[in-house]
């Protein structure tokens, strides 16, 4: 039960990068005051919680409904999840958000952050949503799938902290840290992306 929550925590860790959305967050907030930040902070992480719990809990039916086989989904999930890793070792992925900030950023009327861009698609983008239904159909029993929504809520409140303590987090560790840490996550989760194209394969070919 702790590899499963491990396994569940690194993967929705690494996608979902707290430690990336961070700066973007206090770029995108600079004007706002210290309880504005938070609030916003606060409810982004909720919005996304509640988008992926509904994609966790009614995903398989969904799947279902379109008549889509978990395996076809496994390969998929494993692939897109293989480019966001192979965004983040080339730090592609940190580019597109900080241009997608600058975006928002520009556009005076836009004051709250929190539904967009920090929960869609920063937070819970098609990435995280892939990567939570792929844990929910690798769970078996009630007991896992507990286990699983344990981690997306542990990662979530992590988030939701590190976007609070953007500003500090910043100046605490800087560019360069921040640059290597995502680095190495990238390469994680190109392993786990890999390990999930090979059950699928295996599974549409060998099961």
């Amino acid at each position: 039960m702790t590899a499963l929550f491990l396994s569940a925590f690194i993967t929705l860790f690494v996608v979902i990068d707290p430690p990336g959305c961070a700066p973007i967050y206090a770029g995108l907030t600079k004007g706002a005051s210290a309880a504005q930040r938070r609030n916003m902070a606060i409810r982004a992480s909720g919005i996304a919680l509640v988008i992926l719990l509904v994609f966790a809990l009614f995903g398989e039916d969904l799947l279902g409904a379109l008549h889509i086989e978990l395996d076809s989904f496994r390969i998929a999930g494993g692939l897109m999840l293989f480019w966001i890793a192979f965004e983040m070792v080339f730090e592609k992925r940190t580019q597109r958000r900080e241009e997608r900030a600058e975006k928002v950023a520009a556009t005076p009327e836009v004051e709250d952050v929190s539904v967009f861009p920090m929960a869609i698609p920063m937070l819970a983008g098609p990435g995280a949503i892939a990567a939570i239904m792929l844990l929910m159909n690798e769970a078996q029993g009630i007991e896992q799938n507990f286990i699983v929504l344990g981690a997306l809520v542990a990662v979530i409140l992590i988030t939701m902290a590190a976007l609070i303590a953007a500003g500090p987090i910043m100046r605490l560790f800087g560019d360069k840290v921040e640059a290597a840490i995502t680095r190495v996550l990238g390469v994680l989760l190109a392993a786990l992306a890999a390990q999930y194209v090979i059950d699928g394969l295996r599974g549409s070919f060998f099961g």
